[in-house]
């Protein structure tokens, strides 16, 4: 296991809480920062208002011309699961809204590269588009939006990435995170921003008259209806979950419990084994995003796309088939380039190096995302892994991943201020980003994020740190409590699942498919059952341990049961 130090949050005393609110769900909430009963409360009536947003008057302007001249409208994404969710809210969205020609691309991660390009322009002239929207990119995409203006297409962005000094030339903007706007949530995901666009839109084509009758014979189109892809792509992002998300991810997983959910959706799940009157975010975050993702990793993310567009049961199905074998060949893969990985950091590592650069031609560019996530949570230091980006050209592609309170993308930025033309592009946030350089530029350029690494992590920021909210006590192992935590959130980024830490006895041990320790654990007198994923080393576990756990449901033929999930076990 690896090394970390155990901390437990504050939770300060928050007085005025209903009865029927659990002590320890009190204590949850109170150490996340919410301090009466109201703020857990998540309706839609809570939203931000759309008009918050900066750039959206001229946005929804360029939105309500095209509609109401009928011009053909293309959707762009990204290859990742918040794009292709967003590509399908915006196909959706707007014909609901009275769009009769929208069409949508996502670039080829090996032919196109990332986001709108000039690569993916050239394609996208057999479509004759004449509004471009993207959703998830384009506020870096200065080349490819320049092609578009040059074909005499208008361009819209709508993106949630981190600008650059200078904005892209394109019609209308729609970021949260440009400088000076006012939208209190930062936090948007890609799909979120799109989605707040639509409001508006129908907002402005509303005081217009534009749901008469004669063209909504079902009157005026309801987009809570696309809540469910928002949920999906906002938890896939990873993005914080503060209040405004929150209230999107619950809308979006009520409507998902209920089964009024899209037929694509539905089909992830059942191809993944979850319930759909049980689901919840850590449910989508480990079993639906992936089989999402891997068609942009290893394959085409239309696929994904279409499944999230088909209103085919059937069809949507044998889709979900086809993103569940991909996300077969996907993990095979990524085991396959983890273990390369693993063997090049304890062959050229440096003990005092703070970030972590690795590399091997062989390795798949869609996979080095995974490979640095995983490399990070083993070792706790930032980790960029780099792939050829195409057989020829001399190009690399890079995936990032950050520790908390190192500002990955910032550092890229100094890079790039420091020595002028070593990254040929990058872009992204905190704990994630994304770039490219030549193949000749490797060592100078991990030489460089070395040195700037070092200038902005503080020693302690390399000690790993588990949260934990504290112990629970007698009688709170059992099922009532498991469910009011699961159903408590929706619990992800920025705010966290609850996880406890104790000391147990182990009655017994053994190992389950192949990988896997099951215990059954004293605690209090009582039997508890556990399971630690990945946990067998091929040594047995100590008769006593001391573990951070996640207190969950297990579901075996219909029948629940409650059973520690341990998330850490000190060594």
């Amino acid at each position: 296991m690896t090394a970390a130090r155990i901390v437990r949050r504050e939770a300060p005393a928050c007085a005025d809480w209903p009865e029927d609110v659990h002590p320890v769900l009190r204590r949850v909430y109170a150490a996340r920062g919410l301090r009466t009963h109201a703020e857990t409360k998540l309706g839609l009536a809570d939203l931000l208002s759309p008009a918050l947003m900066g750039g959206i008057d001229a946005a929804v302007s360029l939105l309500v011309e095209a509609i109401r001249q009928d011009r053909r409208i293309v959707v762009v994404g990204d290859f990742d699961c918040d794009g292709a969710t967003g590509v399908a809210v915006g196909v959706r969205g707007l014909r609901m809204l009275g769009a009769r020609h929208v069409a949508y691309r996502v670039p080829h991660r090996i032919e196109h590269g990332y986001g709108l390009t000039p690569a993916l322009v050239d394609a996208l002239r057999v479509l004759d588009p004449q509004v471009v929207v993207t959703v998830d990119n384009g506020i870096a995409c200065h080349s490819g939006i320049a092609a578009a203006k040059a074909q005499g297409w208008s361009v819209l962005v709508t993106d949630h990435h981190l600008p650059g000094a200078v904005l892209p030339p394109a019609d209308a903007i729609v970021n949260p995170n440009l400088a000076g706007d006012i939208f209190p949530s930062k936090a948007l995901a890609g799909v979120g921003t799109l989605f707040y666009l639509l409001l508006a839109t129908r907002q402005r084509l509303r005081g217009e008259g534009w749901f008469d009758i004669s063209r909504f014979a079902q009157g005026e189109p309801d987009l809570a209806c696309l809540l469910d892809l928002v949920a999906v792509g906002t938890i896939a992002d990873m993005v914080p979950l503060d209040a405004n998300n929150r209230v999107l991810v619950a809308a979006g997983l009520r409507r998902m419990r209920k089964g009024q959910c899209l037929p694509g959706l539905r089909a992830l799940v059942e191809v993944a084994g979850r319930r759909l009157d049980r689901l919840g975010a850590s449910d989508i975050g480990f079993f639906v995003a992936p089989r999402l993702n891997a068609a942009g990793r290893l394959e085409d993310m239309a696929i994904g796309v279409e499944c999230l567009l088909s209103d085919d049961p059937a069809h949507a199905a044998e889709l979900a088939r086809t993103l569940d074998a991909i996300n077969r060949e996907r993990r095979d893969v990524q085991e396959s380039m983890l273990d390369d990985a693993s063997l090049l950091v304890a062959a050229t590592a440096a003990g005092s190096a703070v970030s972590v650069c690795v590399r091997d031609a062989r390795w798949h560019p869609g996979v080095v995302g995974l490979v640095a996530s995983k490399l990070k949570d083993r070792l706790h230091r930032p980790v960029i892994a780099f792939a050829p980006a195409a057989e020829a050209g001399g190009e690399w592609r890079g995936s990032a991943r950050s520790i908390p309170g190192f500002h990955i993308r910032d550092a890229l930025a100094e890079v790039d201020a420091m020595h002028p033309g070593l990254i040929r592009r990058f872009g992204g946030h905190a704990m994630a980003a994304g770039l490219s350089l030549m193949q000749g530029e490797l060592d100078a350029f991990a030489a460089a994020f070395e040195t700037a690494a070092s200038r902005r992590i503080a020693p302690e920021l390399l000690e790993a740190v588990v949260m934990s909210d504290g112990e629970l006590g007698p009688g709170e192992f059992g099922l009532d409590l498991a469910r009011r935590l699961r159903d408590g959130g929706p619990w992800g980024q920025g705010f966290p699942e609850p996880q406890f830490d104790g000391r147990f006895e182990v009655r017994s041990w053994r190992v389950v498919g192949e990988r896997h320790l099951k215990y059954e654990l004293d605690g209090f007198g009582a039997r508890i059952d556990a399971i630690e994923f990945g946990g067998w080393t091929g040594e047995p576990p100590p008769p006593s341990l001391r573990i951070v756990y996640r207190l969950d449901i297990n579901t075996w033929r219909d029948r629940e049961s409650a059973q520690l999930v341990i998330v850490h076990r000190e060594p």
